[in-house]
């Protein structure tokens, strides 16, 4: 469901929140932040990438001459074969049922409620 701009997901014990671009078609998402809530609070943060949207990437850094261009990391990036939010729920999905997020994702601590 939208909440502004964001587009959450709500799973039991938990929610995935991702901050697609204004107007993004939700099924093409191919790079986008996101957080997973706990019912406690605690969370998780990452960026998800496509391959595709990686070897764009370093397309575009090796045009430029970056040295990037020739190697691609990201520390809180979750790579995911295909794109689309559902897609890539199904993903965290299974990151989460396997404990494998707090690894993965990066821990950023309690949601503070104001």
């Amino acid at each position: 469901m939208w909440d502004g701009p964001f587009y959450r997901v709500r799973r039991d014990g938990y929610e995935i929140c991702f901050v697609p671009g204004a107007g993004e078609d939700l099924d093409e998402v191919c790079n986008v932040d996101m957080w997973v809530i706990r019912d406690d609070r605690d969370r998780w943060s990452g960026t998800v990438f496509t391959l595709d949207e990686v070897h764009r990437i370093m397309d575009r850094q090796r045009q430029a001459s970056d040295p990037e261009g020739d190697y691609w990391w990201c520390w809180d990036g979750l790579i995911v074969r295909d794109a689309g939010v559902q897609s890539m729920v199904k993903v965290i999905d299974g990151l989460v049922a396997a404990g494998e997020h707090e690894t993965v994702l990066r821990h950023i601590g309690p949601e503070e409620i104001a």
